[in-house]
This record gives structure tokens, sequence and C-alpha cells, in this order.
């Protein structure tokens, strides 16, 4: 079957409303792929900042990005539709894009906050929206995570092109100013597919008009204030990345009570299995986000990067990722399905091993690769490139699998809030990816390769056997969180009760 009559196939295959969101997450993350991988250069080249205090500030603004996630989970259903939280956090973070389009250092913390508060909330809306339109025991769900972050991932590859060239040219006002054209027509597309993307089961759609409209003016008086409580994170950007440390360790803990609370043993084992693929989740996120701190240093200072008299941004490299994520998606989707069909059965615990061997080997040719550096210290960029493929097919094994996971192992009335507590797992990653882009660079004002090659290769080396190392502790647990995900709970008996009684998709595409 041609590509083109597959993808015909797998959109009849889909409930109504599922491809749209694949469009508003390509259109929607291309401002987000512009601040990953130019935001800590922007600062250091524009601005004039130190490559510490750069990734401190990235490290905080991934952190909190990722934080607000269980923000907008928890808001989006219970005091707002996820459709309408979604389109609130468009519009803000256009006026954020515009205020950094300024490219005025007075303007920096305003803006990026403003951006920060609408990035923040809006990521939880898509998915949660993407996992109503299936019922809780849909195989199909997997698969749609699998499309949708392909999606993401083409969307990250436009924005890394397209930043990476106005990055060469120091342009960063029209760059901004791109940014907010990518939210604009995600804005637009919720909007014309507002009758598919309604609200299923939630506390929100089962209010009365009244109350909806109590809680959407509630609501928008908060985004406008949230924009005014992140600003003193940006300004103390290290306190900040303490603070997201110990919020990780309390929403772990909460995960852990929330689990004593069920009232079955199967629903309690899952909520276990949950906190403990969280915390697995965060070691390959530490790992992961040294891509758009350290990681671009190195690249940028690093690596021989001139090939046919022309100047590789480093952006471009980073492509390298989405590239192989817009493939491999479907490819694991197809897969998998494939697999199931043999009848050899998937296990989640499993393809968590394989992640966290994947990323570990990604950063351990990292070492070789500046072992073998010329003469000048300058590295190969076909070590960067291996090790931004096995990076990639760990990604896959974990990112999309994870939120999937979500909708298998949570109740419908902790749905919202554990996606986000899996989404902070990343967050607490990111401070702890900034942390060890410092220490790469702790102590040295140069950035000689000679001189910080010596520095960046044992910070590789560690975190890649730290990561092959917790996928050999996770491998010796793998068969008894296999056991307490597959089975079936009270909980879960009654979700699928209701999505087969309740749940109504109003057909439009």
């Amino acid at each position: 079957m041609s590509t083109v009559e597959n993808s015909v196939a797998i959109r009849r295959n889909l409930p109504p409303g599922t491809v749209s969101l694949f469009f508003m997450q390509t259109f929607s993350i291309l401002s987000f792929s512009v601040f990953y991988s130019t935001l800590a250069l922007f600062i250091t080249d524009k601005l004039g900042l130190s490559i510490q205090s750069a990734n401190s500030i990235t490290g905080i603004f991934f952190a909190a990005n990722f934080a607000l996630h269980l923000l907008g989970g928890y808001w989006g259903g219970r005091f707002l539709s996820y459709r309408a939280l979604f389109c609130l956090g468009m519009c803000v973070q256009i006026i954020g894009c515009i205020l950094l389009a300024t490219v005025n250092e007075a303007c920096f913390n305003y803006g990026l906050a403003t951006f920060l508060a609408g990035c923040g909330l809006n990521v939880t809306c898509i998915n949660c929206m993407l996992t109503q339109r299936f019922q809780p025991k849909d195989n199909r769900r997997e698969t749609a995570f699998l499309w949708n972050y392909s999606a993401m991932n083409f969307g990250l590859f436009i924005g890394f092109s397209l930043s990476g060239y106005f990055q060469l040219l120091h342009d960063y006002q029209r760059l901004f100013l791109f940014c907010s054209l990518g939210n604009l027509i995600a804005l637009f597309l919720c909007l014309y597919f507002w009758p598919n993307l309604a609200d299923q089961n939630t506390a929100y759609s089962q209010l009365k008009k009244s109350e909806q409209r109590r809680f959407y003016l509630y609501s928008l008086g908060l985004i406008i204030i949230l924009p005014l409580l992140l600003i003193p994170l940006l300004h103390f950007a290290n306190w900040a990345n303490k603070l997201v440390l110990l919020i990780g360790f309390l929403m772990l803990g909460t995960i852990i009570g929330l689990a004593f609370q069920q009232t079955s043993r199967e629903a309690r084992e899952k909520m276990f299995a949950f906190a403990g693929l969280m915390g697995v989740g965060t070691v390959f996120w530490t790992l992961f986000l040294i891509a758009p701190m350290g990681l671009t240093h190195f690249i940028a200072h690093n690596v021989e990067r001139h090939w046919l008299g022309l100047t590789i941004p480093p952006q471009w490299f980073q492509s390298i990722n989405t590239i192989c994520i817009v493939i491999g998606g479907p490819s694991l989707g197809f897969l998998l399905n494939r697999m199931r069909s043999w009848g050899i059965k998937i296990n989640i615990p499993t393809q968590f091993v394989c992640a966290l061997l994947l990323i570990g080997l990604a950063f351990l040719v990292l070492p070789i690769g500046i072992a073998k550096a010329d003469a000048s210290g300058m590295v190969s960029p076909s070590w960067i490139a291996a090790s931004f493929i096995l990076q990639s097919a760990g990604e896959l094994l974990i990112s999309p699998i994870g939120y999937a996971m979500v909708g298998a192992v949570a109740p419908n009335s902790l749905q919202g809030v554990m996606m986000g507590m899996w989404m902070l797992a990343m967050g607490v990653g990111a401070t702890l990816s900034s942390y060890s882009s410092n220490w790469m660079t702790a102590g040295s004002n140069s950035i000689s390769p000679l001189m910080t090659n010596q520095e960046y290769s044992p910070i590789f080396l560690k975190l890649g056997l730290l990561a092959i190392v917790s996928s050999l502790i996770l491998m010796m647990v793998v068969p008894k969180l296999k056991q307490w995900i597959n089975q079936q709970s009270d909980v879960q008996k009654e979700n699928d009760l209701r999505s087969t009684t309740d749940s109504v998709i109003m057909p439009r595409e």
C-alpha cells in the first residue's frame, strides 16, 4: 500500500477530530521549537550573558513549561474546556512572541514569561483532547499518539530549519514574528474544528451554562496574572530550578498518596507502576534535554560545522531528531500493530528499558568522538548525527508511549492531572539537564575546543553510564510492572462502561 493510501486508511480508522489535532499540533509547536533550539544562543549572542546563565534560564524555561503542563492538566476539563484553554494559550503565546520580537533586553523577561504561560498550558490540552477521542481499551490510541508525535516533530523540523537560517543572519526579530504566525494558524484550526473537539465526560462539560461562563471569566483573569508570577522565576533562575526539584519530589509523593486512596488493589498497583515509570522518565529526560543547552553550545564551538563552503547552524543538527521521529513514529505504530496481529505482546516497561539503553549509548558515542577529534579539537559531525539518531530511537519508545500509558492506567477523574505529572517529570529532567550542562563548563571561561573537550567528555561518559545502569535495574522489575499495568481494575472497568454508554463524538471530518 502506498504512503497516501495508508494515510487515508489510517484517517478513516480514527475517530472524528483526531486528524485535526495532528495539524493543530504541527503549527502550535512551531514557536516552541524556535525557543527549544535558539533560546540559549539568543541569550549569549544577543543579550551577552554567560553560557552558565543561559543554561540556567533555559533550564528553568523548560522546567516551568513542563511544570505548567500539570496546571494545564488540572485546569482543563475542570474550570475550562480543553479546547477553550488551548485557544487562550495560543493568544497568550502570540503576545509573548510579539514582545520578544522587539529584541529588547528590558522586554525579555516579560516576553518570555508571557510566552511560557501560554505554552505551558496548551500541550496537555492537545494530549487530553486526543486521548478523549478513544475509549480506554481502544488499541488505536497508541497509534494515534505516535502519529500525533510525528506531527509534532514535523512542526519541530520546520521550526529548527527556520531558526538556524535566521540565527545565521542574527535576525531574531523576524524569527519571533514567524513564531506568532504558527500560533495564529493553530488558533484558527481549533476554532474551525471546534465541534469535533468537545470535552468528553469532564467535570466542566457537566456544569450548567451559567457556571461555565463564571469559570471562564475566572480562568481569563488567572491567565492574565500568570505571566506576572513567572517573571521572578526567570529572573532568579538558580533559585527557581531548586524549586522545580522540590515540586517534583512533592508530586511523586502525591501520586503515591493518591495510589493509597484507590479502593481496589488493581487500581492502586497501576498508579504505583505509573510512579515508577515517571521516575524512569526523569532519568531519560535529564539526558535528552541537554540537547538545547550543553549540547547546543558543544555543537556551536566544538563540532566541525563547515561543509562545501557553508556554515551549518547548531539548530539544523537537531533536525536529525525530528526527521527520525517523523519517519519512525508511523513506522513504529505500524510495526506494533503488526506484531500484535501476530500474537506478540508488547509491554510498556520493556519499551522504557530500551529507551534508557539507547539514550545511554547516544551519550557514550560522544566521548569516542571527542577522543577522535582533529588537531584543533573539532569533532566530526558524524558523531553528533549518530548520537541524535540513538536519542530519537529512545524518544520514540518513551515519550508517545508514555502519553498512551497515562490513558491506560489513569482513572477518568485523574487523567488530566496524571498527564500533567508525566510532563512534570520532563520539567525535573530539564532542571537536572541545566545542572549537567553547567558542570560541563564549570570553572572555564574559554570556548576553545582543546580546553573544553576535556570538560565535556567525562560528563557525557557519566550520563551515558547512568542511563545504562538505570535500564539494567528497570529490566529486573519489568515482570512486576507488566503485571501491575496489564491487570483490569474496577476503576478501569467503570471507565470502559462509561465510555461505551456515555461517549458521544460529534462527526465533522
